[in-house]
């Protein structure tokens, strides 16, 4: 049963998406469907635009096609988490911006932390040369 499961959702696993960690910032690019109604003529405008949503990774969660990361960013000083399911045909591109060293499998930990408190360690890509 597991291996007809399996063979049924690889035609939906997106493969083109980097590999993902907690601590990591990243830019979500989520593709967003708008409905305007005209009252006086009675239709409906229908509009798609992509919208960016860059945040810290916190958690990873589910497994297979249901795998999906929980985003924290402050907008305008409110803290806002979205969940995104990363192999969702809505999903546009997944950035990643920069990688942190965290020591945890979940970051619940940065809802209680406001500014400096709130950083992470950032690695950097190309130690190595100069």
């Amino acid at each position: 049963m597991d291996e007809i499961i399996r063979k049924v959702e690889a035609d939906y696993r997106r493969q083109d998406l980097p590999q993902i960690k907690p601590g990591d910032t990243v830019r979500v690019h989520w593709r967003i469907t708008e409905f305007k109604e005209d009252p006086k003529t009675k239709s409906v405008d229908v509009r798609t635009r992509v919208q960016v949503f860059e945040g810290v990774v916190i958690a990873l969660q589910g497994k297979g096609l249901n795998r999906r990361i929980v985003v924290r960013k402050i907008s305008h000083g409110v803290p806002v988490e979205r969940i995104f399911p990363i192999h969702s045909p809505y999903l546009e591109k997944l950035e990643i911006v920069n990688r942190a060293k965290v020591r945890r499998a979940k970051l619940y930990y940065l809802r209680h932390k406001v500014g400096r408190a709130a950083r992470l360690k950032i690695i950097r890509e190309n130690q190595g040369k100069r």
